[in-house]
């Protein structure tokens, strides 16, 4: 079988949870990385786990040379520019079959924009990661559900949310380098989980017309004083002068352009959720019929009295965000599966090898990016919004959040 020549662009957090998934590929091996840090310890990994040599590249070019495809593990603030070197490789004359980007694809509608232009100014097809849409209880519940769609009707109400203590990195806390709190963070994960288990069986991801959008954000946990002088200890980061939220929930509606049946995705993020680590609960409803997935349910279980505690080498290889290391603990054998990043990858180097763009491409990330702004402008306005107003579609051209530029504690601290 033929297999995709893969390179980094990136070696934090999740270059290394992508690894973990490309343990289970046979379609895709890690061929090089470029990084400012940490590339040396990448390539370590990589071939402890045996999903590629990974070679070290002193350049983005560098790397596109020797490469079939470059993913995006960058920090949110560093795509475009990360993207414009890409392009001027492929221009170079470096033969990429595609690019990959990790959720979210912008922070604003205009950055998003600026990174679909750059890929079609090379014709390169694109894959916009968002994993959670690959989850085997996804979509296992909505082949399971089949039958009952067509003989009920396609769901009608879906709930997503996922929850946990707080992110990896320093600057995901700033504002101003990620784009806001944890309704940029990871309502671009509900929403999308939302919108695509409400598509009719056999429809594309985009299917559905965003018709209107409401939200609420809050700073609940982190703008307490002694929790901000935690996170300011930590990361350097000051939640009494540039704040984001730390909750946020919200409703899109959907309208099937067919038919006209108006169809409803709710959505609820936290970075305020001291249990286990981190919870994936997702619902779908429809005539007659229900599912539900959540990752804290596994089959393992493990206990750690106290005084074997101090053992745990680490508490993350049992949970993502795990926040204990003793007591009754949820295990998952398997999480970079669980949680959809195995089938992702698998999917993209499959499309990439036969020269065609995967099931999700940047322009489906623009318009998850254009609802998340959607979401934090109807927070702000304090009202729904009418995603089917040309003035609104206007407005969202040019919309930078309040929280993303340094201004939450206008809307946050009353």
């Amino acid at each position: 079988m033929e297999t995709l020549k893969l390179g980094f662009i990136g070696a934090g957090f999740i270059a290394k949870f992508q690894i973990r998934a490309m343990r289970w590929l046979n379609n895709a091996e890690l061929a090089g990385v470029y990084a400012k840090d940490w590339a040396e310890d990448l390539q370590k990994y990589s071939q402890a786990h045996g999903v590629g040599e990974c070679t070290v590249y002193s350049s983005i070019k560098e790397l596109c040379e020797n490469c079939d495809a470059v993913a995006l593990y960058v920090p949110n603030f560093a795509r475009i520019e990360v993207m414009e070197e890409v392009v001027e490789a492929v221009k170079g004359g470096a033969e990429l079959k595609g690019v990959i980007c990790e959720k979210p694809l912008a922070r604003t509608v205009k950055e998003a924009k600026r990174l679909v232009e750059l890929a079609r100014e090379v014709n390169l097809p694109t894959a916009y990661h968002e994993n959670q849409i690959y989850m085997k209880g996804i979509q296992n519940a909505l082949q399971q559900l089949e039958p009952e769609q067509k003989a009920m009707g396609p769901i009608a109400l879906a709930r997503s949310s996922e929850e946990h203590g707080g992110p990896h990195e320093p600057w995901f806390w700033d504002p101003t380098r990620q784009g806001g709190g944890v309704l940029a963070d990871m309502g671009c994960h509900s929403v999308a989980v939302s919108w695509y288990v409400l598509t009719p069986l056999g429809k594309p991801a985009d299917f559905l017309e965003p018709v209107s959008v409401s939200c609420d954000i809050s700073l609940l946990k982190w703008g307490q004083p002694d929790y901000r002088k935690k996170l300011l200890d930590r990361t350097g980061v000051d939640y009494s002068k540039t704040p984001a939220e730390d909750f946020c929930t919200g409703l899109v509606t959907f309208k099937n352009p067919e038919t006209g049946q108006k169809v409803k995705g709710q959505f609820t993020n936290s970075w305020m959720y001291d249990k286990q680590g981190l919870r994936l609960l997702m619902e779908g409803l429809g005539p007659g019929y229900t599912f539900e997935v959540n990752s804290l349910r596994s089959s393992l279980e493990v206990f750690i009295a106290d005084e074997a505690a101090e053992a745990v080498a680490d508490a993350e290889m049992a949970l993502e965000k795990a926040t204990a290391t003793r007591g009754l603990l949820a295990v998952q054998p398997n999480e970079a599966d669980l949680y959809g990043y195995v089938d992702e990858t698998r999917e993209t180097a499959r499309a990439f090898l036969n020269g065609e763009e995967p099931m999700l491409n940047w322009e489906y990330g623009a318009e998850i990016t254009k609802l998340i702004q959607a979401s934090y402008m109807a927070a702000e306005q304090k009202k729904t919004l009418d995603l089917t107003d040309a003035a609104v579609q206007k407005e969202l051209e040019d919309f930078q959040s309040l929280v993303a530029q340094g201004r939450g504690g206008e809307i946050l601290y009353d």
